[in-house]
C-alpha cells in the first residue's frame, strides 16, 4: 500500500467524522419534556442572572430550570379569571404547539425553497379569510403597525396619494406611517367616544383616508360610509376586524368590503403569538407592483416591508383547522357578551360614570366620586387599564380573555368603587 493511498483512506476517514458530527444543542431528544414541565409547574423561587455573559454555558437542563421563573412566573396570566386590561388574548394549546414547529424549523418566506409549506398556508389562510373582508390578496406582517405602513405605502406609490387623513383617536402607528413615508397628515378632531367627526372631514379626494375599526382606547368605529370619498382608503382594524367573522357582530363593521386596504391584528381577537398580522388588498396586482423589489440573490420578488419573514401564517392555520370559523366566531362572541354584561352593570350604579356602551369589547368607564388612578392602583393587577380621553383618566377593560370571570370582575369593581 502506498503513502497516496493511505494518505486518501486519511481523507475518508476525516470526512466520515466530519458527516456523522452530531451537536446535541440541536438534538433535543427527551429534553423537551423538561420544558413542558416546567410550563405545568413553574418553580416560584428566582435566581438572579449572569452579569456578564458566561463564558462556559449553563447547559440546557439549567438555563431552563434558571429561566422558568422569569420568563414563565414574572409573566401576566393573559388566561387569568381576572384578565381584562388589554388587547392581548391567550393563546390556544394549538397555537403555541405549532409555534414551537416553527421555531424548529426556522423557515423563511423570503426564499421559497426554504419553506414551501409556510408558503403555502399563508396562501390558504388568505383565500379563507379575505372574503370576510372583501379583499383579494394581501401578505402576512409582524404586527399591524407594519400592515399600516404597507397598506400607506401601496396608496402613496400605487395611487399618487398627497397626505393622509386620519382621526385624532387612530393609532400612533398612522403618524409614524406619514413621516417615514413623508406625506403630510392631518389629524381630524374626533368625538368624546373616539369616532372621527365627519363634520371636520372636509375634501378627502386627493388623501389616504384612515378609518379605524376599533379605537385603542375606546373600541369605537369611524363611519365606514366614508369609504370611497378618498382616493384610497385604508382600514385599520387591527382590533376589530375578527368580529367580521362572527355573524352576531359582523355588522358593526359594514362596508369595511369597499375599502382599498385593511389591516387585522391576528395576535389579537384572532388569539395568535406574537407577532402576528395581515395586511388585506382590494386590488393586489396595483398594491404589490408598487410594494415589490427584487435582487440578484432572489428567485421572487420581495412583497412589502419585512424581508425575512418566518411562518406565521402556520399557526393562524392551526388555529382556523382546529377551532373553525365558528369555533373563533364562539370565543369573540363570549368576550363581547361579557363587554357588555360589564357595561350593563357599571350603568346601574350611581357612583359610576360608563362612558358609553362597548361596540368592540371596550369598556370605558370612572368613579364618579373618587381618584380614577387611586382605585386602579387598588384594584387587582391586570383587571382594567387606565386611558385618557380629554386630559382625564378612565378605566378601560377590554375583552380579549375569553376565560374570564366576568361575575368576579364586577363585583370586585362594584365592591371597590360602591362602597
Amino acid at each position: 500500500m502506498n503513502l497516496d493511498h493511505l494518505y486518501t483512506l486519511s481523507v475518508i476517514k476525516e470526512l466520515s467524522i466530519l458527516m456523522t458530527y452530531q451537536d446535541p444543542s440541536f438534538t433535543p431528544d427527551g429534553r423537551l419534556e423538561e420544558a413542558i414541565s416546567l410550563l405545568r409547574n413553574t418553580p416560584e423561587k428566582k435566581s438572579d442572572l449572569p452579569r456578564e455573559c458566561p463564558e462556559l454555558g449553563l447547559g440546557e437542563s439549567a438555563t431552563l430550570e434558571l429561566l422558568s421563573p422569569h420568563v414563565i412566573g414574572a409573566a401576566a396570566k393573559l388566561d387569568a379569571p381576572e384578565a381584562f386590561a388589554n388587547m392581548d388574548p391567550p393563546t390556544p394549546w394549538i397555537t403555541w404547539a405549532i409555534a414551537l414547529w416553527n421555531a424548529r424549523l426556522n423557515q423563511n418566506l423570503l426564499h421559497p425553497a426554504t419553506a414551501p409549506f409556510a408558503i403555502q398556508a399563508e396562501q390558504r389562510v388568505f383565500e379563507w379569510l379575505m372574503p370576510f373582508f372583501g379583499m383579494r390578496g394581501g401578505h402576512m406582517c409582524s404586527g399591524s403597525t407594519l400592515a399600516n405602513l404597507t397598506a400607506i405605502w401601496a396608496a402613496r406609490d400605487g395611487k399618487d396619494v398627497q397626505r393622509v387623513v386620519v382621526s385624532q383617536a387612530a393609532h400612533l402607528s398612522i403618524q409614524k406611517a406619514a413621516r417615514m413615508l413623508r406625506l403630510p397628515i392631518r389629524e381630524v378632531p374626533a368625538t368624546r367616544y373616539g369616532q372621527l367627526d365627519t363634520s371636520q372631514l372636509g375634501d378627502v379626494s386627493d388623501a389616504c383616508l384612515v378609518l379605524t375599526a376599533g379605537t385603542t382606547a375606546t373600541g369605537e368605529v369611524d363611519p365606514l360610509e366614508l369609504i370611497g370619498q378618498a382616493r384610497w382608503t385604508h382600514v385599520d382594524a387591527a382590533w376589530g376586524g375578527p368580529l367580521r367573522l362572527s355573524s352576531t357582530h359582523a355588522n358593526r363593521l359594514a362596508g369595511i368590503e369597499g375599502a382599498d386596504s385593511v389591516a387585522v391584528s391576528a395576535h389579537k381577537l384572532l388569539m395568535q403569538p406574537k407577532d402576528s398580522a395581515l395586511v388585506m388588498f382590494r386590488d393586489p396586482e396595483l398594491a404589490n407592483s408598487a410594494i415589490s423589489y427584487g435582487g440578484g440573490y432572489l428567485t421572487t420578488p420581495n412583497i412589502g416591508v419585512q424581508g425575512s419573514r418566518g411562518a406565521a401564517a402556520v399557526t393562524l392555520l392551526a388555529t382556523l383547522l382546529a377551532l373553525g370559523r365558528a369555533g373563533i366566531a364562539e370565543r369573540i362572541d363570549r368576550a363581547m357578551e361579557m363587554a357588555n354584561q360589564l357595561a350593563e352593570n357599571l350603568v346601574a350604579e350611581e357612583a359610576i360614570e360608563l362612558l358609553s356602551m362597548p361596540k368592540t369589547g371596550v369598556t370605558v368607564f370612572r368613579p364618579r366620586h373618587f381618584d380614577t388612578q387611586e382605585i386602579h392602583a387598588k384594584l387587582p393587577s391586570g383587571m382594567f387599564s387606565i386611558c385618557l380621553i380629554d386630559d382625564e383618566y378612565w378605566l378601560r377593560s377590554v375583552a380579549a380573555n375569553p376565560l374570564a370571570d366576568i361575575d368576579l370582575i364586577v363585583s370586585t369593581i362594584k365592591k371597590t368603587v360602591c362602597r
